[in-house]
């Protein structure tokens, strides 16, 4: 999906573009370089890597090249700053960002830990720096008007939720070694972003149950995982994740926000409150006639967001921050809880128990 940004009012359409730097070059920092390239309001200004590929993508979009990305902050002086780096390296990199005062885009997840999370985020806090986390979900048009509908109350208050992401991967995609070791299965790499729209749509998770299966495959990683979710609100919530099914029932598709695959129409969450049912990214929204009544025939009444994509809307928001003109719509905040729940999940379903999300605190 392709979106051109809409033209501020703001007279920021005339200032200098903001000149951001890439520290890492891999799948999703490639689309992030071309991203900024395209941008009519972004200036790329260098890319760090270690990567021959990435080495070619920066003379393609004749940008300078950086073996180091603590030279490139140096040499460049960026505005801002997006980091794609391996999830172990987001702290070192967001530290160096934070002590520059550089407003820096973590992709998700923000940390490979809870403890580096918070660091980060407490570091940010502390200089006044702002971190913002790449859920790009949270800025489509899908979820931003579902959040939308359950703040108006129009579903009433939340009782039910439930999401689905099941998708199959290609059987190369399991050559890299570390996708078949835990962390590198669908739960941390799929599925934080699910519980990431859970979370915005429905608010805090407090605790969670958890079934993990290496059946399909026989990886060390799971493949498949059902989860169960009691939400800070009083809501219960499921959610079935697994990377050996072929199906429509993956926001990445049913969107159509997806960098990498065809669209298909279907649905991903169903929220449930006392006076409605919505469906996303369908954005069908069901209630009974009259009173109620479940006796009452019920009417479907379709919400019908703008077209936009999500990662356009994404470097809109860094840009915006990166002027003073925007709050970052994914807190690092954000990013650690989402992260604490993910990995609350992995161990409930590792040490088959309840596990709360304040545990992943302590």
């Amino acid at each position: 999906m392709t979106s051109t940004p809409a033209r501020p009012r703001d007279g920021s359409a005339t200032r200098p573009p903001a000149r951001i730097a890439l520290m890492g070059a891999g799948l999703i920092g490639r689309e992030h370089a071309r991203l900024i390239a395209a941008h009519p309001q972004a200036q790329l200004v260098g890319i760090a890597d270690l990567s021959a590929e990435a080495r070619a993508l920066a003379r393609e979009l004749d940008v300078p090249f950086f073996d180091d990305s603590e030279r490139m902050l140096a040499q460049t002086s960026p505005d801002g700053a997006i980091v794609a780096l391996p999830n172990t390296l987001h702290l070192p990199a967001g530290l160096a960002c934070i002590a520059r005062g550089i407003p820096v885009l973590v992709e998700k997840p923000v940390a490979d830990t809870v403890a580096a999370a918070m660091s980060l985020v407490h570091a940010g806090e502390a200089a006044g720096v702002p971190i913002l986390v790449g859920h790009h979900r949270r800025h489509s048009p899908d979820i931003q008007a579902a959040r939308s509908a359950i703040a108006r109350g129009e579903l009433g208050p939340i009782v039910a939720v439930h999401g689905m992401c099941l998708v199959k991967k290609h059987e190369r995609y399991y050559d890299a070694d570390w996708r078949r070791r835990p962390g590198g299965g669908p739960l941390l790499i799929n599925a934080i972003h699910d519980i990431d729209c859970l979370r915005c749509l429905c608010g805090d998770i407090d605790s969670v149950s958890a079934i993990a299966s290496s059946a399909a495959r026989g990886f060390e990683v799971e493949d498949t995982a059902a989860v169960v979710m009691q939400f800070r609100s009083g809501a219960l919530g499921t959610f079935l994740l697994s990377d050996a099914v072929p199906s429509p029932y993956f926001w990445e598709t049913a969107s159509g926000q997806a960098l990498y695959f065809p669209a298909q129409p279907a649905n991903a969450f169903v929220i449930g409150g006392r006076n409605a049912t919505l469906a996303v990214p369908a954005m069908d929204l069901w209630r009974h006639e009259g009173d109620g009544d479940w006796r009452d025939p019920l009417v479907r009444r379709h919400l019908a967001p703008e077209r936009a994509s999500c990662y356009v809307r994404q470097l809109d928001n860094l840009v915006a921050v990166i002027r003073g003109l925007a709050e970052p719509v994914v807190t690092g905040r954000d990013g650690a809880m989402t992260l604490a729940v993910t990995l609350a999940i992995e161990r409930a379903a590792r040490e088959r128990r309840p596990v709360s999300v304040d545990e992943m605190f302590d």
